[in-house]
């Protein structure tokens, strides 16, 4: 099975995503957890500034596509927290994957702008930097989510927020 944790930059992906691993594993160690930032370091793919533009994005999702196929066609859990701004991506995983758990972490623009927690979008907003996801490379909002998680960056709320992902995805941690 692949969990596919999606959402804009700052949204709580990668927060989530390592608790939805870590309480997956408790009762499946056959799991791994992909994160895009770890993903890009792995491919160095996170060293030139085309790398983060909308076709350096496109082959960084196709290598990420490519990881949780061969992963799932073995029978290794994975959660896999990416940006994933592609819609034609996520169908190609509902198509292609065994079992495929999309749950979008949504987070309003400004409330993002105000976290800022990589300090992306005050330059982007600016224009001192551009490729940047939901300020000059749009976000496509997904259509067919299994869950929709809105994040308001309490952090009280991702207990609550895993066990939704683990239910939804079918998987017991108890």
């Amino acid at each position: 099975m692949v969990i596919w944790i999606i959402g804009l930059s700052g949204a709580g992906k990668s927060t989530i995503g390592k608790e939805v691993y870590r309480r997956w594993r408790e009762t499946d160690s056959n799991t791994v957890l992909l994160d895009g930032d770890h993903l890009r370091q792995i491919f160095s793919h996170d060293n030139i500034k085309t790398d983060y533009s909308l076709d350096g994005r496109r082959v960084n999702a196709e290598r990420a596509l490519a990881l949780c196929k061969l992963l799932d066609d073995q029978k290794i859990n994975v959660v896999c927290c990416l940006l994933s701004i592609f819609e034609e991506h996520r169908q190609w995983n509902r198509d292609n994957l065994n079992q495929y758990v999309e749950v979008f972490i949504d987070v309003p623009l400004d409330e993002l702008v105000a976290r800022d927690d990589k300090s992306l979008y005050a330059p982007a907003l600016s224009g001192k930097t551009n490729n940047v996801v939901g300020v000059d490379i749009p976000f496509e909002i997904p259509l067919h989510p299994n869950l929709v998680i809105n994040n308001t960056h309490d952090s009280s709320d991702i207990d609550q927020f895993v066990t939704q992902i683990l239910s939804v995805s079918g998987i017991t941690d108890e």
